[in-house]
């Protein structure tokens, strides 16, 4: 549809304020006019009655850089009203691949079956132009790719070579479209840096009008103490900050939410760009071995595995996690979502803690194999956080919805059992908290997923409904829209999201994906 119009709708338009009752005109990908007395002209149009109609929601932290070569369709989000993901994040991105993280990466163009290879975002961005791509796709440069095509997986600081290299590298990514960069600083090798680093690689990159995004040190017991070094780094280079996925992990760290937002909040009032997001569920996902201490990781996978295989480390480790390491209450909280094997499929949707009971296995024990069986392969799901945490922490004014998942398969017969946050997200962040729980009014919660995202990535003309903005569009049913996404069936497809639209095009219809691609890379 070239034009079109969208009639009788209570339009949202993004900025927090109230909604109108309106009708919003599409031409050539982009919003043409919005009108309280638009009389038809003969334009096709699409009655949006007792419907809300707001700008296509934005996923600020995504994973996709490799899975939307596997699902460009891009359907596991837009059946959510998911128009833009913001992908880069936690210090893992698509560029730059050079040097020993070549090596590193090959796994995911392989689990991925990507054929082909790139080096540069340049390259990676050519590659995505050969076929059309369900969802805009912005994105940030890891600071772990950065780091490990200049400096490799070794466990050694910077030297001022290493920092000019790196800041060189940021700059190229940056003035090739990246919005800024991620760190993940629990993974290899973002785990062998610090604050210092990251500050002297921004100072030395000179840019100013970027955003620094981090998955923190800790996000339990150095909690406050990773959220300050994260702030440091907006101090000191005047760079906008983003805390990735906000939470206060493990329950013997819930109460430190009153002082997680005091810190934040006095940051904001010192003059600190500081934003976060977080996920609309009180349970995480990350790989298995992310149990594991930062020094098992050292050198990359090869090496990890060697360690995992050495009965002196195994004795390490035993020390290092003499407080979980037969603490089956602990291992109950730890579900194995995604194996590689067949053979082990029957473990996906258990919980470590089961599964030793079912083998009378030792918990420790029984993970180091099975990450050694499964080549590290194996992610899992921990029910270690706080719903009433959560809820505060999406009242925060600074805080945006990211899914914290990359683009998946609506078939549910493969891909084992993965988080439903891939799946449900944004409808349950507008039923649950928004609507049900009354957290905010609609019109706030939607300014939340839509033009704070967009201001704070720089995403221009979007998140907003208003002449000249793209005609990035959702039309939902306030009393329908709802997830229907569950830990034990993640693959349903949310109720309530009737129509959406990526740069003026109908990507979904009365609930229903039609195929059309027009997303693009920004």
């Amino acid at each position: 549809m070239d034009g079109f119009v969208i009639k009788n709708a209570l339009v949202y338009d993004g900025t927090g304020t109230a909604p109108v009752r309106a009708t919003v005109g599409v031409k050539n990908s982009k919003v043409s006019f919005v009108s309280e007395s638009f009389v038809n002209n003969g334009l096709h149009s699409i009655d949006a009655e007792n419907m809300a109609l707001a700008p296509g929601f934005i996923d600020v932290h995504s994973h996709s850089d490799f899975s939307i070569f596997n699902y460009p369709d891009a359907k596991s989000k837009l059946l959510q009203g998911v128009t833009t993901e913001v992908n880069g994040n936690c210090g893992f991105s698509a560029s730059p691949i050079l040097n020993d993280a070549k090596t590193q990466m090959e796994k995911e163009f392989t689990s991925c079956g990507i054929e082909t290879r790139w080096e540069s975002r340049a390259q990676y961005t050519s590659a995505l132009a050969e076929f059309p791509i369900g969802l805009n796709i912005a994105t940030l440069t890891g600071h772990g790719n950065i780091r490990g095509s200049v400096m490799g997986y070794e466990n050694r600081k910077p030297t001022g070579d290493d920092l000019n290299q790196m800041a060189d590298a940021l700059k190229e990514q940056i003035n090739l479209g990246c919005r800024g960069m991620s760190t993940g600083l629990i993974y290899l090798p973002g785990a062998f840096s610090d604050s210092t680093e990251i500050i002297e690689i921004i100072k030395r990159s000179g840019l100013k009008n970027i955003i620094y995004a981090s998955h923190m040190r800790s996000e339990g017991d150095k909690l406050l103490e990773s959220i300050e070094e994260t702030l440091e780094v907006g101090r000191q280079t005047g760079v906008k900050v983003q805390i990735s996925h906000l939470k206060t992990s493990g329950k013997r760290n819930w109460h430190k939410i009153g002082d997680v937002i005091k810190v934040i909040r006095q940051a904001s009032a010192d003059g600190i760009r500081v934003t976060c997001d977080r996920y609309p569920y009180s349970a995480s996902q990350t790989s298995l071995d992310a149990v594991l201490p930062s020094w098992i990781y050292e050198g990359g996978d090869e090496a990890e595995l060697q360690r995992l295989k050495d009965k002196q480390y195994i004795l390490r480790l035993k020390e290092d996690l003499a407080h979980i390491v037969n603490d089956l209450s602990y291992w109950d909280s730890v579900m194995v979502s995604t194996v590689r094997s067949d053979k082990n499929k029957y473990m996906e949707g258990k919980t470590i803690g089961e599964l030793c009971r079912i083998k009378q296995e030792k918990p420790l024990e029984f993970t180091v194999a099975l990450l050694i069986e499964e080549q590290l392969k194996v992610d899992a799901i921990y029910f270690s956080l706080s719903e009433d945490n959560l809820m505060e922490i999406l009242q925060l004014p600074n805080c945006m919805v990211g899914s914290d998942s990359s683009l998946k398969s609506m078939d549910s017969t493969g891909g084992g059992k993965p988080h439903p946050r891939g799946f449900g997200s944004f409808p349950r962040y507008i039923r649950k908290y928004v609507l049900d729980e009354a957290l905010m009014p609609l019109e706030t919660g939607i300014r939340k997923i839509t033009a704070a995202p967009a201001e704070t990535f720089n995403l221009n003309g979007r998140g907003i409904i208003r002449e000249g903005a793209y005609a990035d569009l959702v039309i939902f049913s306030v009393s329908d829209i709802k997830d229907c996404a569950t830990y034990e069936a993640p693959h349903t497809p949310p109720t309530g999201i009737r129509y959406v639209f990526v740069n003026g095009q109908m990507a979904v219809n009365e609930g229903v994906f039609t195929g059309t691609k027009a997303g693009m890379i920004l």
